[in-house]
């Protein structure tokens, strides 16, 4: 976020000013019976626009932000795709790093020995799976869906829907970009056809209504509100496990939903079998395999991670001034 304006007192010396305001203390929030995710929400300013995020003090009091994997991922997504990460897939530590064309030119054969020399090179464990993943900067980019947050956020905030949501899906389903899946899925939000109907878009062979980014917000926040965060409370429950909406671990979980359905994450943790929900259940999803939740769906949260830190960076990486508001 570069802005530039001349000084008369400075002369022609250039300077960015970027205000961030946090907009309510939790507090004050509390007392007035304001939404939970009132407190997390900044507004950036630099002297041609403003924009809004949410951010989550719990990823880093938490600390979400130093597992391997977030690490991983946020590498990942500001490498280029000619370069691949060669990783050990349980805790995605990375060994090396290859030009992608190495890789992609060896043979079926060639790349199981590669990876047997790799293993071997830093005494992984037979048992250990070793990926090779190439960077993907070129689809996540995060500069281009950065000014669009702003509606997604007010679209979830006026329907009561946890802006959050918002926030996290727009980084990392389609950023700053209208990409139909292989499935089919299509819009800011990555609505399957079905879905986006349910909740009430018109989705048909003359109008796709999923890329237009309020409708499709909408759409995602009713699918949010009645579907995902009701079967994770269901699913909770059913292993007597408190509901916590506000900490970040139970939001992780209903993305979960959202991305890989409510069947597959339930059968994910009937698998694992958590007594208590935090931290460790979200981890343990990472290492389980059930029904359809797959690998696909394991790094779900992962990559939900890893996009807010580079959100984060992103906002701060100019900062020069920092102003905290505890009241409107």
């Amino acid at each position: 976020m570069q802005t530039s304006y001349n000084i008369p007192y400075l002369s022609n010396m250039k300077m960015i000013f970027l205000s961030i305001a946090l907009i309510l203390s939790a507090n004050t929030l509390l007392s007035q019976g304001l939404a939970s995710w009132e407190n997390e929400k900044l507004w950036v300013a630099d002297q041609n626009q403003s924009n809004l995020i949410i951010e989550s003090e719990q990823l880093y009091e938490q600390r979400w932000d130093v597992l391997p994997q977030a690490k991983f991922w946020k590498r990942i997504m500001k490498l280029s795709s000619d370069s691949c990460l060669i990783n050990v897939a349980s805790s995605r530590q990375i060994l090396e790093i290859i030009p992608s064309q190495k890789w992609t030119g060896l043979s079926k054969s060639e790349k199981l020995s590669f990876r047997q020399e790799m293993r071997l090179k830093h005494h992984i464990p037979e048992n250990e799976s070793i990926y090779v993943t190439s960077g993907k900067s070129d689809f996540y980019k995060f500069e281009e869906v950065y000014p669009t947050l702003l509606e997604g956020i007010t679209v979830f905030d006026e329907m009561c829907v946890d802006p959050w949501y918002a926030q996290a899906i727009l980084l990392i389903e389609s950023p700053g970009q209208l990409k139909k899946s292989v499935a089919g899925a299509y819009g800011a939000f990555q609505l399957m056809p079905g879905v986006a109907r349910a909740q009430g878009l018109i989705v048909n062979k003359g109008t796709d209504e999923r890329k237009d980014l309020e409708k499709s917000a909408t759409a995602a926040a009713k699918l949010i509100q009645n579907i995902c965060v009701p079967h994770a409370k269901k699913i909770l429950l059913s292993h007597d496990i408190e509901v916590e909406e506000k900490e970040l671990w139970f939001r992780f979980l209903v993305l979960h939903i959202y991305h890989a359905g409510a069947g597959n994450v339930a059968a994910v943790l009937n698998q694992i079998q958590p007594s208590k929900g935090n931290q460790g259940l979200i981890k343990s999803m990472w290492q389980n395999k059930a029904a359809g939740f797959g690998n696909c769906s394991q790094n779900y949260s992962q990559l939900a991670i890893a996009s807010q830190l580079i959100l984060h960076d992103l906002v701060y990486s100019n900062c020069k001034t920092t102003t905290c508001y505890p009241s409107r």
